[in-house]
């Protein structure tokens, strides 16, 4: 079986990202300082080889705009100079001048031109998978409830635990691409998790067995992977190139479908995309155009809902009849959201919700006989709860700020929500009774961030995120909101439980 390294770079060299650039010793630099280089000079010489000439990632990740929307350009600079922990990114604080770096740090974030492209080709030359896979047993090589496990995304160091939904202990550790993004995604059986990461990369992982099954790059720059009800199919949306990419369940290449306008003037980057199982059908917002897609599992169908505005994220309600999705702000400093059904292939509402709302990271639950949205918000200190049937607000929740996620259980009579997003308030989780809609309680991490929740498939525990490099996972129980157990993490992003991910429970994303 192959490690995770052999795989990662046998990858490189089927795509033929390393055929260019310097040696690894030319790549780390010499103890000269010269000053005045031009920044694309020290990237070829320096950087090359481990991020590919284009910058389009090879051994070391992308170095594009997208790639690099979530990384401060201070922290850039900070790697750059002093490496990172765990990886084979060298520090080159004493190799290049501080003006060299600095210089550099900024290029990074400058667009490559002409666009780098990525063709079914590049996709098929990338795809690699571990021999003798098709024979590992169907069945855990560990005792626990498959069906209670965790999947943890710890992004301080780029690895993946896998936990113990009962006994709440690590079962195993292993490393991870960089920057994954949109969270796993899993088969109907559990058995297997796929990842995608902001570079493109989708990683197939048999968690009954512990190993990589197959990688493939479907893009440059991806927002996330879906995969079918029925685990046969897997779909990625990109931002770079700008198209959705289909797979069948192991990794090959299917085909893809570029982005364009329905006039065919344009292409756009695509939001997100999703699986609707009831449909048997993948979900597609597009972020630069308005326009939602709907294309059957095995791509034999393609249907384009056209609106007045895209969507960033969106959201379901539980038929899949209705997609609910925030719109960015608009040229008066305004947003919202909007409802869209997708049978009728139109705009049915305007959701009354100010703000940014977070719509990704919604629920559902029934209340005073009917079933109501509730969703965080990304600009404002407040819960909005919105009636499913006349898409009427209901209520709206404070907050200490403006949060990320919320999340709930079918079992339990609260929701927990965070404020991440808030500079006073990121320490707080708010649990809202779902039966009257008012607050019932807060938890604090004082002066440390607390996020994400997850319950347990019986919905007895809440898992929560101290979302710091020296964080840890804290265990609660539901019922009375204490703290049960914690494990140590570094920045534990996000956590999945694979009973409420296939099960496509009312309390979490799906």
């Amino acid at each position: 079986m192959k490690t995770w390294m052999e795989l990662a770079w046998r990858s490189l060299l089927a795509a033929g990202l390393l055929a260019v650039g310097a040696d690894l010793a030319v790549a780390q630099g010499s103890a000269a300082k010269p000053e005045g280089r031009a920044p694309d000079t020290l990237y070829q010489e320096h950087c090359a080889a481990c991020h590919h000439p284009q910058r389009t990632g090879a051994m070391g990740p992308a170095l594009l705009p997208e790639s690099l929307a979530r990384l401060r350009r201070p922290e850039a600079l900070k790697v750059i100079g002093e490496g990172r922990v765990a990886t084979q990114m060298p520090a080159f604080k004493d190799k290049l001048a501080a003006a060299e770096l600095q210089a550099l740090a900024q290029w990074i974030y400058t667009p490559v031109l002409p666009a780098p492209g990525w063709s079914d080709a590049d996709i098929r030359a990338s795809r690699v998978e571990t021999a003798g896979a098709a024979g590992w047993p169907a069945r855990p090589r560990w005792r626990a409830d498959p069906m209670n496990l965790f999947v943890v995304v710890e992004g301080g160091d780029h690895h993946i635990s896998l936990v113990d939904g009962d006994r709440f202990e690590v079962i195993h550790r292993f490393p991870s691409r960089y920057a994954l993004h949109g969270g796993p995604k899993f088969t109907p059986d559990g058995r297997f998790v796929f990842f995608g990461s902001r570079d493109g990369w989708i990683t197939k992982y048999d968690l009954w067995n512990l190993e990589v099954v197959a990688e493939v790059r479907a893009g440059l720059n991806m927002r996330n992977v879906a995969v079918s009800g029925d685990g046969r199919w897997v779909m990625a949306a990109n931002y770079l190139p700008h198209n959705v990419v289909l797979f069948d369940a192991q990794l090959q290449l299917v085909r893809h479908w570029p982005t364009s306008t329905a006039d065919g003037q344009s292409t756009s980057r695509v939001s997100a995309v999703y699986d609707a199982t009831p449909r048997k059908s993948f979900i597609a917002a597009m972020k630069d155009s308005p326009e939602l897609w709907e294309l059957a599992w095995d791509g034999s169908r393609l249907r384009r809902t056209v609106l007045d505005e895209p969507l960033d994220d969106f959201f379901f309600d539980q038929d899949y009849r209705h997609a609910m999705g925030a719109t960015r702000k608009r040229a008066d400093g305004t947003a919202g959201a909007q409802v869209v059904d997708l049978d009728q292939q139109r705009r049915v509402a305007e959701l009354p919700i100010a703000g940014m709302p977070h719509l990704g990271s919604g629920i559902t639950f029934a209340w005073n006989g009917t079933t109501v949205l509730a969703s965080p918000n990304l600009e404002g200190g407040i819960v909005d709860v919105i009636d499913m049937k006349t898409w009427r607000p209901v209520r709206s929740i404070p907050t200490p700020g403006p949060g990320f996620f919320m999340r709930s259980h079918e079992k339990t009579p609260f929701a927990w929500t965070d404020s991440m997003m808030s500079p006073t308030g990121k320490d707080t989780l708010t649990l809202i009774d779902k039966r009257t809609l008012e607050v019932a309680g807060r938890i604090r991490e004082p002066g440390r961030t607390l996020a994400h929740i997850e319950f347990t498939k019986d919905g007895r525990y809440a898992l929560a995120s101290v979302w710091e490099m020296d964080g840890a996972l804290v265990i609660y129980d539901a019922a009375t909101f204490r703290e049960v157990k914690r494990l140590p993490m570094k920045r534990p992003v996000g956590k999945y439980n694979v009973w409420n991910k296939i099960t496509r429970s009312e309390g979490t994303s799906h």
